[in-house]
């Protein structure tokens, strides 16, 4: 039992460092330069501001790689998949409870076409088990397709906004109190971080490069923590990744989604859940193994048990969301309710399927 407290208390601890240093720093030095950079904002969102979101889930797949000779891969591969059901139900379905978002059918249907090839592409490569370079290199490749197809698609589908919901919404107050006394928590661990950081709005390289460090590091805890976790609770490694991990490094995005939700941009949250799935996937798993594969050994061995079929989950979830947001271009808060009693069944099956 002390070994079970002590892990999840370190994992909670790791998570919120991450939250903050994400957040309050990664992102902002990063939107810093892109606009030095003059990079469009639509590949900008795809890409840098991805990554930042992504980075712990990237980190951790990467570190998982070198623990143990590799022996704790699936925990990476576990990180990002379950991240990716977490971003579809539980941050699309809480935006939708905090208030119901209207879509434009142009942005669903690019990015849900996207996600599900890169479903396809998981797919085919997890049938043997093993990763090979040409398969990794293969991710990264539909990666740079999507951000090809993210710069011209306006230009063929100018984009509209979604007509505006006239509602006043008076149950987020709470929660903004309740955001407010977080923030007041945050900035006295803020201005400790910050004396190494520096200013990101100012010394946006040096937030970047230590923020990577900080990212790199406190991932090599979560990977330790979990799999010690693991072992305490008798399961394998990947299902703590599947659940604990994956969700706790997704907080910080299901924060963000809730408040554009409430400004009545739930289009927005939408498309980033999906756009940071796609991200988790072809670039989450490729850098570490297109890493691995060139510098350390010829084939990247991933278990295929447990990950395959959360593989056919991730690809009912966008399916799922592609049908409620198709049917009258709106998520309601009824079929929000949905999808976030759907991850409640998705974290009974990990653990019993896990036991």
């Amino acid at each position: 039992m002390g070994a079970i407290l002590i892990n999840g208390l370190v994992i909670a601890g790791a998570v919120y460092l991450l939250s903050i240093i994400t957040d309050g720093f990664f992102l902002e030095s990063l939107d810093q330069i892109a606009r030095r950079w003059k990079i469009p904002s639509n590949v900008a969102g795809a890409s840098l501001m991805a990554a930042g979101s992504s980075s712990p889930e990237l980190a951790i797949a990467l570190i998982s790689l070198f623990v143990a000779g590799g022996a704790h891969s699936d925990v990476g591969i576990g990180t990002i998949i379950g991240s990716a059901v977490f971003n579809i139900l539980v941050i699309t379905g809480a935006s939708a409870v905090v208030r119901p978002a209207r879509v434009t059918w142009q942005v669903v249907t690019r990015d849900s076409l996207v996600y599900v090839a890169s479903i396809g592409l998981l797919l085919i490569s997890f049938q043997d088990g093993a990763i090979t370079l040409l398969e990794a290199v293969w991710f990264a490749g539909l990666y740079a397709v999507y951000l090809f197809i993210l710069f011209q698609w306006e230009s063929f589908f100018p984009a509209t906004e979604p007509p505006h919901i006239a509602e006043v919404e008076t149950k987020l107050e709470s929660f903004r109190q309740n955001r407010r006394l977080y923030h007041r928590i945050n900035s006295v661990v803020e201005k400790g971080i910050g004396l190494l950081m520096g200013n990101p709005r100012q010394a946006y390289w040096r937030a970047f490069l230590v923020s990577i460090a900080f990212v790199s590091a406190i991932s090599w805890v979560l990977v330790e923590s979990a799999v010690s976790l693991a072992e305490a609770l008798s399961l394998p490694p990947v299902i703590i990744a599947l659940t604990i991990l994956a969700g706790g490094t997704s907080v910080p995005d299901l924060i963000s989604s809730m408040l554009v939700s409430a400004q009545g941009r739930g289009e927005m949250a939408i498309a980033n859940a999906v756009g940071s799935n796609i991200f988790d996937i072809l670039v989450g798993l490729s850098v570490p193994w297109i890493i691995v594969l060139l510098f350390r050994q010829n084939v990247v061995h991933v278990g295929t048990e447990n990950l395959w079929l959360s593989t056919i989950i991730l690809l009912g979830t966008v399916i799922l969301l592609f049908v409620l947001v198709s049917s009258n271009r709106m998520l309601t808060r009824k079929e929000g309710w949905g999808l976030l009693a759907t991850y409640v069944v998705f974290i009974i099956w990990s653990y019993w399927n896990g036991s």
